[in-house]
């Protein structure tokens, strides 16, 4: 799978990816540090990557868009504070939504579960 990381997450994330087998970079890498979400969330669509962030904006912004990729992994709640932790979780339970990122999905992991919701995400 390919991931593409926030300016939030650590670019250690991207190691333990890519040792897990996956494709990953980091905004940074691309010179994006500091970039507008939207413009994030596009570049993610454009490269068929799945966006990790910690910034809930994400979650908004897809859920507005309507659009059904790219598909989003937001990580809430205490497991933020540990990069190793946050690529553990990832990797541990990726088995069990990597269809739905690739179908479209937002994803939020936190400290006690993981909620999958598919994209689009209808208006309430």
């Amino acid at each position: 799978m390919k991931f593409l990381l926030d300016e939030g997450m650590s670019p250690r994330i991207v190691e333990l990816l890519v040792v897990a087998g996956h494709e990953a970079a980091h905004v940074r890498t691309l010179g994006l540090s500091s970039a507008p979400d939207p413009v994030v969330l596009d570049k993610a669509a454009e490269t068929g990557s799945v966006l990790l962030t910690l910034d809930t904006d994400f979650g908004a912004l897809i859920a507005h868009s309507h659009s059904v990729l790219p598909s989003v992994v937001l990580f809430r709640g205490e497991v933020t504070r540990r990069p190793e932790r946050q690529a553990a979780l990832l990797l541990a339970n990726l088995d069990q939504f990597e269809d739905s990122l690739r179908e479209g999905a937002l994803v939020v992991i936190g400290d006690e579960r993981v909620r999958v919701r598919q994209l689009p995400i209808p208006p309430d």
